[in-house]
C-alpha cells in the first residue's frame, strides 16, 4: 500500500513538473523575443520621426502637408489592415486579458496585431505625430507572449497577456520595476490572480535583454539638483493640482471624442479619414508654430528641460493639444512619452514662479502630475520617473505629487482612461 501511495504521489509530482516547466520555458522565450522586438521598434521610432523632422526644417511643404495627408493614410491602412491596433494599444490588452482565446480570435492580441502595430505606428511617427511607442509596445509585448504558447500549445490565461504587456513596457522605457507596478495597478486592476511569478519573470528577462543590448541609460536624462523638504511639499502640492487638472481635462476630451454618440461625433465617425487629415492639419500647424517641438515623442524637449534648462512656454499647451489631436485622429500611437514631454513643458511653467529653486526637479514634479492626471496610475507614474531619471531622492515629493494629481484629475474625469477606452471598443 505504501508502495502505491509513493508511486502515485510521484507520478502526480512528475505530471505538475511536466505541465509546469513548458509554461515556464515559453514565458521566458516570450519575454526574450519582447525585448528584442522593443529594441527594434525603438530604433525604427526614433529614426522614423529624426528623418521627419530633417525633412520639415528643410521644407515647409513637407511640414505643412505630411502629417494631414500621412495620418489619413495611416487611419485609412489601419481600418483596412488591422482595425484592432488603432489608438495605444493598452485598452486591446485589458480586453485581452478578460477573454484571451477571444482576444486572440478577434485580433487583439495576435502575430498580424504586433506587426501591423509595430509599422503602423512608425509610419504616423515617421509623419510628425504626436504620439509615443510605449503603449503599441504593451500590445506587441501582449501579442508575442500569447504567440509563443501557442506554438509551444501551452494553455495561456490571462496573467500571460498580462505579463507580456508589462515586459513590454519594461522592455520599452527600460524601466523593470515600472513593468511590474504598470501590470498591477492598469493591466491586472479587474481581476484577482495569482500573477506575481509570471509578471515579475517576464519583465526581468525583458529588462535584462533591453539593458544588456542598449545599455543602462537614463530614458529622459539625469535629474540635477533636489528640493529643501518646505520647498518640496508645496511645489508637490501645487504641480500635483495643476497636471492633475490638465491631465484630467485631456483625459476627459479623448474619451468625450472616442463615445458612441449622436451629433457631430457621429459624423465624425463616418468619415474617419478625412477626421484624421483635419487631426493632421492641427499637427502640423502646431509643429510649425513651435519649430517642430511637437512633432514626435517630445522626448528631446523633456530631456533637456528635465537637465535643467529652460523651455518655450508655450510647449506644454502645444504639446497637449497636438497628443490629443492625433489620439483623436485613430492612428496608432501611444500617448505616455508626450503626455509626460507635455509634463515636463508644464513643470518648466511652474518652475519660474519658484526662481531660487532648480528647475530638474520641478519639471519632474509637472511631469508626474500631468502624466497621472492623464493615466490615473500614480504608483507606475512615480516609478517610471523616478527610474527613468534616476530620481530616487525625490520619491516623496513625486508620490505627494501623484497623489495629488490623481485626485485633481479625478475631478474632471471619473473614469479611468484606459479602462474607458476598453469599454467603448466592447460597446
Amino acid at each position: 500500500m505504501a508502495d502505491w501511495f509513493n508511486s502515485k504521489q510521484a507520478a502526480e509530482q512528475i505530471s505538475a513538473l511536466t505541465s509546469v516547466w513548458p509554461r515556464r520555458f515559453a514565458s521566458a522565450i516570450g519575454a526574450v523575443l519582447v525585448g528584442l522586438v522593443a529594441l527594434a521598434f525603438a530604433f525604427l521610432a526614433d529614426g522614423a520621426q529624426h528623418l521627419f523632422a530633417g525633412a520639415a526644417h528643410q521644407n515647409v511643404w513637407i511640414a505643412a502637408l505630411a502629417p494631414p495627408l500621412g495620418l489619413a493614410a495611416v487611419v485609412s491602412l489601419t481600418r483596412w489592415l488591422a482595425p484592432n491596433t488603432k489608438g495605444s494599444g493598452i485598452p486591446q490588452v485589458i480586453l485581452a486579458a478578460r477573454e484571451p482565446e477571444k482576444g486572440i480570435s478577434s485580433g487583439l492580441v495576435s502575430l498580424r496585431a504586433a506587426a501591423a502595430k509595430l509599422v503602423l505606428s512608425v509610419a504616423a511617427l515617421g509623419v510628425g505625430a504626436s504620439a509615443g511607442r510605449e503603449g503599441p509596445t504593451v500590445q506587441i509585448g501582449a501579442s508575442l507572449m500569447a504567440a509563443v504558447h501557442r506554438v509551444f500549445r501551452v494553455p495561456f490565461t490571462p496573467g500571460v497577456i498580462i505579463a507580456g504587456g508589462a515586459a513590454g513596457v519594461s522592455a520599452a522605457f527600460n524601466t523593470p520595476l515600472a513593468g511590474v507596478a504598470f501590470a498591477i495597478e492598469e493591466l491586472a486592476a479587474a481581476y484577482e490572480q495569482r500573477l506575481t511569478v509570471l509578471v515579475m519573470a517576464a519583465v526581468v528577462i525583458a529588462g535584462l535583454v533591453s539593458l544588456g543590448l542598449a545599455g543602462d541609460y537614463l530614458y529622459f536624462g539625469a535629474v540635477h539638483g533636489t528640493l529643501a523638504l518646505q520647498s518640496a511639499v508645496t511645489i508637490a502640492v501645487l504641480s500635483g493640482a495643476v497636471g492633475g487638472v490638465c491631465g484630467g481635462l485631456f483625459s476627459r476630451l479623448l474619451l468625450l471624442a472616442s463615445a458612441r454618440t449622436s451629433g457631430a461625433l457621429k459624423l465624425i465617425r463616418q468619415r474617419p479619414v478625412a477626421w484624421a487629415a483635419l487631426c493632421g492639419v492641427v499637427v502640423a500647424g502646431l509643429g510649425l508654430a513651435t519649430g517642430g517641438a511637437t512633432w514626435g515623442t517630445g522626448y528631446e524637449a523633456a530631456r533637456s528641460m528635465v537637465e535643467g534648462n529652460a523651455g518655450s512656454p508655450w510647449f506644454a499647451p502645444a504639446k497637449l493639444a497636438a497628443t490629443l489631436a492625433t489620439a483623436m485622429s485613430g492612428v496608432p500611437g501611444g500617448i505616455f512619452a508626450p503626455s509626460l514631454a507635455t509634463g515636463a513643458g508644464i513643470g518648466d511653467l511652474m518652475a519660474n514662479f519658484f526662481p531660487g529653486e532648480p528647475r530638474g526637479p520641478i519639471v519632474l514634479l509637472g511631469m508626474i502630475a500631468f502624466f497621472v492626471g492623464v493615466v490615473r496610475a500614480p504608483l507606475t507614474g512615480v516609478v517610471i520617473v523616478a527610474e527613468m531619471t534616476g530620481a530616487r531622492g525625490l520619491i516623496l515629493p513625486l508620490f505627494i505629487a501623484a497623489i495629488v494629481a490623481d485626485a485633481a484629475g479625478a475631478i474632471l474625469c471619473r473614469e479611468r482612461l484606459y479602462h474607458g477606452l476598453a469599454k467603448r471598443m466592447q460597446d
